[in-house]
Protein backbone atom coordinates (compact mmCIF):
# COMPACT_ATOMS: atom_id res chain seq x y z
CA UNK A 1 0.00 0.00 0.00
CA UNK A 2 1.00 3.59 -0.57
CA UNK A 3 -0.27 7.01 0.52
CA UNK A 4 -2.01 9.76 -1.45
CA UNK A 5 -4.24 12.80 -1.07
CA UNK A 6 -7.77 12.62 -2.49
CA UNK A 7 -11.09 14.45 -2.16
CA UNK A 8 -14.64 13.07 -2.35
CA UNK A 9 -16.47 16.41 -2.58
CA UNK A 10 -15.60 19.95 -3.53
CA UNK A 11 -14.88 22.51 -0.85
CA UNK A 12 -12.10 24.07 1.19
CA UNK A 13 -8.81 22.46 2.22
CA UNK A 14 -10.69 20.43 4.82
CA UNK A 15 -12.04 18.10 2.10
CA UNK A 16 -8.56 16.73 1.42
CA UNK A 17 -8.02 13.21 2.76
CA UNK A 18 -4.70 11.40 3.35
CA UNK A 19 -5.46 7.78 2.52
CA UNK A 20 -3.94 4.38 1.75
CA UNK A 21 -4.26 3.13 -1.83
CA UNK A 22 -2.90 0.47 -4.15
CA UNK A 23 -0.79 2.04 -6.94
CA UNK A 24 -2.03 1.07 -10.39
CA UNK A 25 0.13 -0.80 -12.88
CA UNK A 26 1.03 1.28 -15.94
CA UNK A 27 -0.87 0.68 -19.17
CA UNK A 28 0.90 0.05 -22.52
CA UNK A 29 1.92 3.69 -23.08
CA UNK A 30 2.17 4.70 -19.42
CA UNK A 31 4.94 5.15 -16.88
CA UNK A 32 4.69 4.79 -13.09
CA UNK A 33 6.79 7.36 -11.26
CA UNK A 34 7.97 7.03 -7.68
CA UNK A 35 7.63 10.65 -6.62
CA UNK A 36 10.52 12.23 -4.74
CA UNK A 37 8.96 15.71 -4.63
CA UNK A 38 5.58 17.18 -5.59
CA UNK A 39 4.73 20.71 -6.70
CA UNK A 40 1.99 22.85 -5.14
CA UNK A 41 0.09 25.20 -7.45
CA UNK A 42 -2.97 27.46 -7.48
CA UNK A 43 -4.62 25.28 -10.11
CA UNK A 44 -4.77 22.51 -7.48
CA UNK A 45 -7.15 24.66 -5.45
CA UNK A 46 -9.33 25.21 -8.53
CA UNK A 47 -9.93 21.46 -8.87
CA UNK A 48 -10.48 21.05 -5.15
CA UNK A 49 -13.00 23.91 -4.97
CA UNK A 50 -14.90 22.90 -8.11
CA UNK A 51 -13.89 25.87 -10.28
CA UNK A 52 -12.39 23.22 -12.56
CA UNK A 53 -14.06 19.83 -12.81
CA UNK A 54 -11.98 16.68 -12.20
CA UNK A 55 -12.78 13.66 -14.37
CA UNK A 56 -14.61 11.96 -11.48
CA UNK A 57 -14.99 11.90 -7.71
CA UNK A 58 -13.28 10.80 -5.56
CA UNK A 59 -10.30 12.37 -7.28
CA UNK A 60 -6.59 12.63 -6.80
CA UNK A 61 -4.98 16.05 -6.93
CA UNK A 62 -1.90 17.76 -8.29
CA UNK A 63 -0.26 17.72 -11.71
CA UNK A 64 3.43 18.37 -11.01
CA UNK A 65 6.21 16.29 -9.60
CA UNK A 66 9.59 14.64 -10.07
CA UNK A 67 11.06 11.27 -9.27
CA UNK A 68 12.32 8.06 -10.78
CA UNK A 69 10.65 5.66 -13.17
CA UNK A 70 9.30 2.73 -11.13
CA UNK A 71 7.61 0.73 -13.91
CA UNK A 72 6.88 1.09 -17.63
CA UNK A 73 4.14 -0.17 -19.94
CA UNK A 74 4.75 -2.60 -22.78
CA UNK A 75 4.81 0.09 -25.51
CA UNK A 76 6.96 2.66 -23.69
CA UNK A 77 10.08 3.54 -25.68
CA UNK A 78 11.25 6.88 -24.26
CA UNK A 79 11.89 5.81 -20.66
CA UNK A 80 13.24 2.89 -18.65
CA UNK A 81 13.10 1.93 -14.97
CA UNK A 82 15.42 4.14 -12.93
CA UNK A 83 15.32 7.17 -15.23
CA UNK A 84 15.10 10.58 -13.57
CA UNK A 85 11.93 12.30 -14.80
CA UNK A 86 9.70 15.30 -14.15
CA UNK A 87 6.22 16.36 -15.18
CA UNK A 88 4.06 19.45 -14.91
CA UNK A 89 0.86 18.82 -16.84
CA UNK A 90 -0.84 15.95 -15.10
CA UNK A 91 -3.04 13.99 -15.21
CA UNK A 92 -4.36 14.66 -11.70
CA UNK A 93 -2.88 12.52 -8.96
CA UNK A 94 0.58 13.91 -8.26
CA UNK A 95 -0.22 14.28 -4.54
CA UNK A 96 0.84 10.68 -3.99
CA UNK A 97 3.82 8.44 -3.44
CA UNK A 98 3.39 6.94 -6.93
CA UNK A 99 1.82 8.44 -10.04
CA UNK A 100 0.94 6.81 -13.36
CA UNK A 101 1.20 9.07 -16.42
CA UNK A 102 1.29 8.82 -20.22
CA UNK A 103 4.91 8.72 -21.36
CA UNK A 104 4.27 11.81 -23.51
CA UNK A 105 3.63 13.85 -20.34
CA UNK A 106 7.08 13.16 -18.90
CA UNK A 107 10.43 14.79 -19.59
CA UNK A 108 13.94 13.57 -18.93
CA UNK A 109 15.47 15.37 -15.93
CA UNK A 110 19.17 16.30 -16.11
CA UNK A 111 21.38 15.13 -13.26
CA UNK A 112 22.30 18.75 -12.50
CA UNK A 113 18.74 19.51 -11.35
CA UNK A 114 17.40 18.11 -8.07
CA UNK A 115 13.99 16.49 -7.70
CA UNK A 116 12.84 19.33 -5.41
CA UNK A 117 13.91 21.96 -7.91
CA UNK A 118 12.13 20.15 -10.73
CA UNK A 119 8.94 19.69 -8.71
CA UNK A 120 9.02 23.33 -7.71
CA UNK A 121 9.61 24.64 -11.21
CA UNK A 122 8.00 22.44 -13.88
CA UNK A 123 4.51 23.93 -14.07
CA UNK A 124 5.55 27.45 -13.16
CA UNK A 125 8.68 27.39 -15.30
CA UNK A 126 6.96 25.95 -18.35
CA UNK A 127 4.23 28.55 -17.86
CA UNK A 128 6.81 31.34 -17.90
CA UNK A 129 8.44 29.77 -20.94
CA UNK A 130 5.28 29.84 -23.03
CA UNK A 131 4.22 33.26 -21.72
CA UNK A 132 7.48 35.08 -22.40
CA UNK A 133 8.80 33.03 -25.31
CA UNK A 134 5.65 32.06 -27.22
CA UNK A 135 2.37 33.80 -26.29
CA UNK A 136 4.07 37.19 -26.63
CA UNK A 137 7.65 36.55 -27.68
CA UNK A 138 9.81 39.06 -25.87
CA UNK A 139 12.84 40.17 -27.85
CA UNK A 140 14.48 42.44 -25.26
CA UNK A 141 14.03 46.12 -24.62
CA UNK A 142 10.31 45.93 -23.87
CA UNK A 143 8.66 47.21 -20.70
CA UNK A 144 5.95 44.83 -19.47
CA UNK A 145 3.55 44.46 -16.54
CA UNK A 146 3.41 41.20 -14.59
CA UNK A 147 0.89 40.76 -11.77
CA UNK A 148 1.80 38.93 -8.54
CA UNK A 149 5.51 39.31 -9.23
CA UNK A 150 6.61 37.77 -5.92
CA UNK A 151 4.65 34.54 -6.35
CA UNK A 152 5.91 31.28 -7.76
CA UNK A 153 5.34 32.16 -11.43
CA UNK A 154 6.15 35.82 -10.90
CA UNK A 155 9.50 35.15 -9.24
CA UNK A 156 10.59 33.12 -12.25
CA UNK A 157 9.19 35.66 -14.70
CA UNK A 158 11.20 38.46 -13.07
CA UNK A 159 14.42 36.50 -13.53
CA UNK A 160 13.68 35.33 -17.06
CA UNK A 161 12.63 38.83 -18.17
CA UNK A 162 15.83 40.32 -16.82
CA UNK A 163 17.89 37.68 -18.62
CA UNK A 164 16.13 38.69 -21.84
CA UNK A 165 16.85 42.39 -21.29
CA UNK A 166 13.20 43.20 -20.54
CA UNK A 167 12.02 45.79 -18.00
CA UNK A 168 9.43 44.02 -15.87
CA UNK A 169 7.05 46.07 -13.72
CA UNK A 170 5.67 43.76 -11.07
CA UNK A 171 2.61 44.23 -8.88
CA UNK A 172 2.93 43.13 -5.24
CA UNK A 173 0.96 43.36 -2.01
CA UNK A 174 3.63 44.43 0.49
CA UNK A 175 7.01 46.07 0.92
CA UNK A 176 8.59 42.68 1.61
CA UNK A 177 7.24 41.22 -1.62
CA UNK A 178 8.40 44.30 -3.51
CA UNK A 179 11.92 43.70 -2.24
CA UNK A 180 11.70 40.04 -3.27
CA UNK A 181 10.52 40.90 -6.78
CA UNK A 182 13.33 43.42 -7.22
CA UNK A 183 15.87 40.92 -5.92
CA UNK A 184 14.63 38.55 -8.63
CA UNK A 185 15.14 41.13 -11.35
CA UNK A 186 12.00 43.26 -11.52
CA UNK A 187 12.80 46.69 -12.96
CA UNK A 188 10.08 48.35 -10.85
CA UNK A 189 7.28 47.30 -8.51
CA UNK A 190 3.84 48.65 -7.70
CA UNK A 191 2.20 47.89 -4.35
CA UNK A 192 -1.47 47.55 -5.26
CA UNK A 193 -2.49 47.75 -1.59
CA UNK A 194 -1.96 51.51 -1.65
CA UNK A 195 -0.92 52.50 -5.18
CA UNK A 196 -3.02 52.95 -8.33
CA UNK A 197 -1.48 50.38 -10.66
CA UNK A 198 -2.64 51.83 -13.97
CA UNK A 199 -1.58 55.34 -12.97
CA UNK A 200 1.86 54.15 -11.88
CA UNK A 201 2.30 52.20 -15.13
CA UNK A 202 1.51 55.42 -17.01
CA UNK A 203 4.14 57.27 -14.97
CA UNK A 204 6.79 54.57 -15.28
CA UNK A 205 6.37 54.38 -19.07
CA UNK A 206 6.20 58.14 -19.72
CA UNK A 207 2.57 57.82 -20.76
CA UNK A 208 3.09 54.98 -23.24
CA UNK A 209 1.71 52.12 -21.10
CA UNK A 210 2.96 48.58 -21.87
CA UNK A 211 2.58 46.39 -24.96
CA UNK A 212 1.67 43.31 -22.91
CA UNK A 213 0.24 42.57 -19.46
CA UNK A 214 0.59 39.11 -17.95
CA UNK A 215 -2.29 38.55 -15.53
CA UNK A 216 -2.52 35.39 -13.44
CA UNK A 217 -4.72 37.02 -10.79
CA UNK A 218 -7.94 37.24 -12.78
CA UNK A 219 -11.08 38.95 -11.55
CA UNK A 220 -9.49 41.54 -9.24
CA UNK A 221 -6.97 42.81 -11.79
CA UNK A 222 -8.91 42.51 -15.06
CA UNK A 223 -9.84 46.18 -15.45
CA UNK A 224 -6.44 47.30 -14.17
CA UNK A 225 -4.80 45.18 -16.85
CA UNK A 226 -6.96 46.72 -19.57
CA UNK A 227 -6.09 50.21 -18.33
CA UNK A 228 -2.35 49.45 -18.28
CA UNK A 229 -1.86 48.11 -21.81
CA UNK A 230 -1.16 50.37 -24.77
CA UNK A 231 -3.51 50.62 -27.79
CA UNK A 232 -3.50 47.37 -29.79
CA UNK A 233 -1.63 45.76 -26.90
CA UNK A 234 -2.18 42.29 -25.50
CA UNK A 235 -3.62 41.19 -22.15
CA UNK A 236 -2.55 37.62 -21.35
CA UNK A 237 -5.01 36.28 -18.79
CA UNK A 238 -3.47 33.01 -17.64
CA UNK A 239 -4.83 32.41 -14.13
CA UNK A 240 -7.67 32.92 -11.67
CA UNK A 241 -6.01 33.47 -8.28
CA UNK A 242 -8.74 35.96 -7.28
CA UNK A 243 -11.54 34.26 -9.23
CA UNK A 244 -12.42 33.82 -12.87
CA UNK A 245 -12.91 36.75 -15.26
CA UNK A 246 -16.49 36.53 -16.52
CA UNK A 247 -19.27 38.63 -17.98
CA UNK A 248 -16.86 40.40 -20.34
CA UNK A 249 -18.39 42.77 -22.87
CA UNK A 250 -16.11 42.65 -25.91
CA UNK A 251 -16.91 46.30 -26.56
CA UNK A 252 -14.60 47.23 -23.69
CA UNK A 253 -11.64 46.08 -25.80
CA UNK A 254 -12.41 48.69 -28.46
CA UNK A 255 -13.10 51.36 -25.85
CA UNK A 256 -9.71 50.74 -24.23
CA UNK A 257 -7.78 50.94 -27.51
CA UNK A 258 -8.48 48.01 -29.86
CA UNK A 259 -6.93 45.59 -27.40
CA UNK A 260 -6.20 41.90 -27.81
CA UNK A 261 -6.89 39.32 -25.09
CA UNK A 262 -5.83 35.70 -24.88
CA UNK A 263 -6.50 32.97 -22.32
CA UNK A 264 -3.67 30.47 -22.87
CA UNK A 265 -3.01 27.14 -21.19
CA UNK A 266 0.13 25.06 -20.89
CA UNK A 267 -1.59 22.08 -22.50
CA UNK A 268 -2.08 24.00 -25.74
CA UNK A 269 1.62 24.83 -26.02
CA UNK A 270 3.08 21.59 -24.65
CA UNK A 271 0.71 19.64 -26.90
CA UNK A 272 3.03 16.75 -27.74
CA UNK A 273 6.11 15.05 -26.34
CA UNK A 274 8.52 16.90 -28.64
CA UNK A 275 7.21 20.37 -27.76
CA UNK A 276 7.11 19.54 -24.05
CA UNK A 277 10.71 18.30 -23.98
CA UNK A 278 11.87 21.30 -26.04
CA UNK A 279 10.22 23.74 -23.62
CA UNK A 280 11.61 21.84 -20.62
CA UNK A 281 15.10 21.79 -22.12
CA UNK A 282 15.06 25.59 -22.46
CA UNK A 283 13.84 25.87 -18.87
CA UNK A 284 16.50 23.47 -17.58
CA UNK A 285 19.24 25.30 -19.47
CA UNK A 286 18.18 28.58 -17.85
CA UNK A 287 18.53 26.91 -14.44
CA UNK A 288 21.82 25.13 -15.15
CA UNK A 289 23.34 28.35 -16.53
CA UNK A 290 22.41 30.21 -13.33
CA UNK A 291 20.11 32.69 -15.07
CA UNK A 292 17.12 31.20 -13.27
CA UNK A 293 17.17 30.32 -9.58
CA UNK A 294 14.31 28.29 -8.13
CA UNK A 295 13.36 29.41 -4.65
CA UNK A 296 11.85 26.52 -2.68
CA UNK A 297 10.58 28.68 0.18
CA UNK A 298 8.15 26.22 1.77
CA UNK A 299 8.22 22.47 2.32
CA UNK A 300 5.37 20.40 3.72
CA UNK A 301 4.89 16.69 4.18
CA UNK A 302 2.32 15.15 1.83
CA UNK A 303 0.06 14.57 4.84
CA UNK A 304 -0.04 18.34 5.41
CA UNK A 305 -1.28 19.21 1.91
CA UNK A 306 -4.39 20.94 3.32
CA UNK A 307 -2.25 23.26 5.42
CA UNK A 308 -0.04 24.01 2.42
CA UNK A 309 -3.06 24.93 0.28
CA UNK A 310 -4.42 27.16 3.05
CA UNK A 311 -1.18 29.14 3.14
CA UNK A 312 -1.06 29.35 -0.66
CA UNK A 313 -4.62 30.65 -0.97
CA UNK A 314 -4.00 33.24 1.76
CA UNK A 315 -0.99 34.49 -0.25
CA UNK A 316 1.33 33.85 2.67
CA UNK A 317 3.81 31.98 0.49
CA UNK A 318 6.60 33.20 -1.75
CA UNK A 319 8.50 31.40 -4.47
CA UNK A 320 7.70 27.70 -4.82
CA UNK A 321 6.24 25.18 -2.39
CA UNK A 322 6.86 21.44 -2.51
CA UNK A 323 5.20 18.49 -0.83
CA UNK A 324 7.44 15.68 0.38
CA UNK A 325 6.06 12.12 0.05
Amino acid sequence: MAKRIQFRAHGGPEVLEYVDYEPAAPGPNQVRVANKAIGLNFIDTYYRSGLYAPPALPSGLGAEGAGTVDAVGSDVTRFKVGDRVAYGSGPLGAYSEFHVLPQDNLVHLPDEISFETAAGVMLKGLTVQYLLRQTYELKGGETILFHAAAGGVGSLACQWAKALGVKLIGTVSSKEKAELAKANGAWATIDYSHENVAQRVLELTDGKKVPVVYDGVGKDTWLTSLDSVSPRGLVVSFGNASGAVDGVNLGILSAKGSLYVTRPTLATYANNAENLQRMADELFEMIISGKLKVDISQRYSLADAAKAQTELSARRTTGSTVLQP
